[in-house]
């Protein structure tokens, strides 16, 4: 049976993520009465919502079954995606990042840069990144007893560290973060180029192409820059790396900066606001990480699954095949939803419990299989220093007015947490 009209509307509606509840009640729906099956939302190709976590991993665990780059990767709409392929060629992507690849292409360019994000050679990272989360609380403290943790400390701490890895100077690092909410907030008025609420189809796309095409312009000057003068950085590995013996092609070294530029701090500064937002609700989770900092770890996989920054990625089936016993179409595609595969009653106890002790947290946030993320070892990192640094320094934490998401349906969390704290 086709999924309820209203209930496959709110899966792909940015509203029902931003609301929260709405996209959440929907999911526990789809776990309980309909678990796989096919959405028909309007002005959208039919697709498998994919909502428990055992199927999500077996569709991760099958890269060959079940491809990324086939067909948008992202959720979009029938209109969107004829106006994607008009302005690429037929392709269904604006960029071409390891997202939007399979093997052999995706093992070839992950290769690249994998080394870099490697837990042995993130450490020489470490004291930079602590002088740099200790920069971060020190901007908080100065503005005494209250501020936006979201704006004033989450966006900018990750965003820091990423840039400085890729080697883009901090002079820049406001425009890489305006373009990255610009990509991710498209349908946020206070985030997309526009301020608009809605746009039609033609508009949105050209929207996003303008943004995409300003990351190219910037990166673009970077790579001619990285070809005359290596660096230690992340952007000369791109910009003078070799796949299948040849350099990298535009679009591809292109795609590979863009996702490391907004990927690479996005999601782990929604995850550390969102962690904070849950703390400041949950005054007994903070006093027992406050009282016990060996409970960093377990706060920070319980913020990644309470958060789950990427709410979805699209599948298509390279062959017929049977999931959960429903037989799956060649060419079929399907929406792997991350925020349900970690509110899954069957995995987790409690699942809407903000708990710092849970275990074990198998989690899905980062991927898994060839695809998990590249940059999962570098985000732990971060956001461990971090909290060692807050929990040194700060007594206290409250609310101090009403938090609000991202308007989005495909990376987001909070835009706002308004706070009051105490200091040590």
């Amino acid at each position: 049976m086709p999924i309820p009209r209203q209930i496959a509307q709110d899966i792909v509606d940015p509203h029902a993520y931003a609301d929260g509840k709405r996209a959440d009640d929907a999911f526990a729906w789809l776990r309980r009465e309909a678990p796989l099956a096919m959405a028909e939302p309007e002005g959208i190709d039919p697709f498998w919502v994919v909502t428990r976590h055992a199927d999500i991993l077996e569709v991760e665990r099958q890269n060959d079954l079940f491809h990324n780059g086939d067909r948008s990767s992202v959720m979009t709409t029938i209109d969107a995606d004829r106006k994607v392929r008009e302005m690429m060629g037929g392709s269904p992507h604006l960029v071409r990042s390891l997202v939007q690849m399979d093997n052999p292409d995706h093992l070839a360019y992950r290769r690249l840069t994998q080394g870099s994000f490697m837990p042995q050679n993130l450490r020489a990272l470490e004291t930079r990144i602590r002088d740099l989360a200790r920069t971060a609380i020190d901007n908080m403290a100065a503005q005494g007893s209250t501020c936006d943790f979201a704006r004033d400390v989450a966006f900018l701490y990750p965003l820091h560290v990423v840039m400085e890895v890729i080697g883009v100077p901090e002079a820049d690092e406001p425009r890489m973060l305006k373009l990255t909410q610009e990509l991710f907030g498209s349908a946020d008025p206070d985030l997309n180029r526009t301020g608009a609420a809605s746009q039609d189809t033609d508009a949105g796309v050209d929207t996003i192409q303008s943004v995409v095409m300003d990351f190219m312009l910037y990166f673009n000057a970077i790579t001619e820059d990285r070809r005359a003068n290596p660096r230690n950085d992340l952007a000369s590995v791109i910009a003078n790396g070799t796949v299948h013996g040849q350099p990298l092609g535009h679009l591809e070294a292109m795609s590979y900066y863009i996702i490391a530029a907004t990927a690479g701090h996005d999601t782990t500064s929604a995850t550390t606001a969102g962690a904070l937002w849950a703390l400041a609700e949950n005054p007994e989770q903070f006093a027992k990480v406050k009282a016990d900092p060996a409970l960093i770890p377990g706060l920070i996989e319980e913020s990644i699954r309470w958060v789950t920054p990427v709410k979805h990625f699209m599948r298509t089936a390279t062959d017929d095949a049977v999931l959960a016993g429903q037989k799956i179409a060649k060419g079929d595609w399907m929406m792997l939803s991350y925020p349900s595969g970690n509110r899954d009653e069957a995995v987790f106890k409690n699942p809407y419990d903000f708990d710092v002790e849970r275990t074990p947290n198998k989690h899905l946030a980062f991927g898994y299989g060839a695809h998990v993320c590249l940059g999962q070892h570098l985000a732990r990192m971060e956001m461990r220093i971090l909290w060692e640094e807050f929990f040194a320094r700060v007594k206290s934490v409250e609310l101090a007015g009403k938090p609000q998401n991202m308007v989005a349906s495909f990376v987001c969390g909070p835009k706002s947490v308004p706070i009051r704290f105490e200091l040590h």
